[in-house]
């Protein structure tokens, strides 16, 4: 008996055929919202997937400031980050970080579960995030992303 011999297709770079998804955050949990935009980011969603190489798509994120968290995160999360001054340590609270960058809030989510190389923060590049329900990328054509 013969054994069958797999063919395993590594994606190159010079590949462009990326799709544009648009996401509406309104209602949705931040957490579940953020795996699905990251495994689509990365590329985990496509046959041709590659550890190594982006194949992931361009997401577009809508009504940002209506994403929801449960239990006490609303209460308890913060957002630290340092001034490179002394005593530059600060420190955000969720409800106001939701209030006055909520762009900010999605992609910190999306950024955490992408890899800590130069290839998620190229990945992170592809993650377009707006107040509201308009945005300025209706030339690419996005298809609808299902988030239940």
């Amino acid at each position: 008996m013969q054994a069958r011999h797999q063919k395993t297709t590594l994606a190159q770079n010079d590949v462009d055929n990326k799709q544009w998804y648009v996401a509406d955050a309104d209602g949705a949990i931040l957490g579940r919202l953020a795996v699905k935009i990251a495994m689509i980011l990365m590329g985990k969603h496509r046959p041709e997937y590659t550890a190594h190489v982006d194949t992931g798509d361009f997401v577009v994120v809508l009504n940002a400031e209506k994403v929801k968290v449960t239990g006490r995160k609303a209460e308890t999360r913060t957002y630290d980050y340092y001034t490179y001054h002394m005593g530059g340590h600060r420190s955000v609270s969720y409800n106001d970080m939701l209030k006055n960058k909520p762009e900010k809030v999605i992609s910190e989510a999306v950024r955490r579960m992408l890899p800590k190389t130069k290839l998620g923060r190229q990945m992170l590049s592809k993650l377009k995030v707006y107040r509201g329900g308009e945005h300025p990328h209706s030339a690419q054509q996005p298809t609808a992303l299902e988030l239940n």
